[in-house]
Parts: structure tokens; C-alpha cells; sequence
């Protein structure tokens, strides 16, 4: 299993530097492979760096509530949208539940599928143990999933599906996201490549869905 290990978290850069270009599943492109190192290096130090507060009671109970985006939350969310839309017979409402759950659900399909591909610790491990490990395949394993978060690609398709379907809640619905991502990072859960790629899955899992079912969604309001 490729991987690479800190004994110490106060200064990761030199360490990761160092350690990473012994990984044996680099490639041998000396350039290619420092840019690599280089960049992983930093979204290391600056994930570390943002997390040393994440014990303080206060980032604890941001990252709590944070868990309003989790997976079962979200999903509850958009179904009882869904519902509640087809319940009163509001049509707008039905729809926009119905792009939720799908955005949602493909955002989950699209970053699951990435996670059982590779493994990557999150901060905490690092922090707490001076572990890190990254490579492939995935493990399963809820400390080597750091890659992509869950949390911000499924808030992020259901943010912005959200706002297509209610433009007056935009500003609410992105702060709502991004309060969401930011808090995995603080709380150590994430490095920052992980909630921007959880991120860049979720604004395009909306995006494929509302293409798809653009036809359908057109109703009036």
C-alpha cells in the first residue's frame, strides 16, 4: 500500500516533501512529480495549519452543526421536499424537491465511487496520530476517506439546486454550503483539495441533472 508517514505535524511541509518523493507509485517524470509533491505538500500544511483549533468547543459545535450536510440529512431534506410538494400540489415545490434528491444522489454516487478508488487520512489522523497515508485503492475505512468530502459535494448539489429552483434563497443557500465546507476543514475532518473537489462534484452533478431534466422542470411558478 503506497504511503507516507510524519513523525511530527509542527512543520509537514519539509517533512511530506521529503517523504512523498520516495512514494514508489510517483511517476518517474522528476518535474511532474515535484509540481505533485510540492502541491500535495502544501494542501497538507495549510489543512494542519487551519485545523489546530479543532478540539476548542466552539469549532466542535460548528462542526456539529455542520452535520445538517451529511448525506442522511440532505436526502431527508430534498425527499421531504419532494413530498411536502406533492402533498400540497405545489408543483414548484415537488420539482425542486425532486432536482435535489437526484442532484444529491448523483453528487453521492460520483464521490462514494471516488472514495473506494483511493485513500487518503484526514487531518485529525495526521494531527493526532503523525500518520498520513494516501494512494489507492480505497479502504472503506471512515479515517483513510478524506478524498473527496461527502459533505461538500452533497450540500453543494443540493445548495444549488435549491437556488435554481428558488432564486430568492441563493445568498442563504450558498452561505448555508459553504459554512458546510468550511467547517470540515476546520474541524480536521478535510484538507482543503478534498471540500474543493467535494465541492467541483457537487456544482456539477446539479449542473448534469438540471440538463437532463431541464424539459421536465419547466413549470409554471
Amino acid at each position: 500500500m503506497p504511503f507516507a508517514e510524519a513523525a511530527s505535524n509542527e512543520r509537514p511541509s519539509g517533512a511530506f516533501m521529503a517523504m512523498l518523493a520516495r512514494s514508489p507509485n510517483r511517476p518517474s517524470d522528476v518535474r511532474a512529480r515535484d509540481t505533485a509533491n510540492r502541491f500535495e505538500a502544501a494542501d497538507v500544511a495549510l489543512g494542519v495549519g487551519l485545523a489546530r483549533a479543532k478540539d476548542h468547543p466552539v469549532v466542535r459545535t460548528v462542526g456539529t452543526a455542520s452535520e445538517i450536510g451529511s448525506w442522511q440529512s440532505l436526502l431527508s431534506l430534498s425527499a421531504g421536499t419532494l413530498v411536502l410538494g406533492l402533498m400540497v400540489r405545489d408543483r414548484r415545490m415537488a420539482e425542486a424537491g425532486r432536482h435535489m434528491l437526484q442532484a444529491g444522489l448523483l453528487a453521492g454516487v460520483v464521490k462514494t465511487s471516488l472514495k473506494r478508488t483511493v485513500h487518503r487520512t484526514r487531518p485529525n489522523v495526521l494531527m493526532d496520530e503523525g500518520v498520513y497515508v494516501r494512494g489507492w485503492p480505497g479502504t472503506g475505512i471512515g479515517p483513510w476517506q478524506s478524498f473527496p468530502s461527502g459533505h461538500s459535494a452533497l450540500s453543494t448539489a443540493v445548495a444549488c439546486a435549491a437556488a435554481r429552483a428558488y432564486p430568492e434563497i441563493r445568498g442563504p443557500s450558498y452561505a448555508a454550503a459553504a459554512g458546510v465546507v468550511t467547517a470540515q476543514v476546520l474541524r480536521g475532518a478535510h484538507f482543503p483539495a478534498d471540500v474543493l473537489a467535494g465541492a467541483v462534484i457537487g456544482i456539477a452533478a446539479e449542473f448534469a441533472v438540471d440538463r437532463l431534466t431541464r424539459d421536465r422542470r419547466r413549470s409554471p411558478r
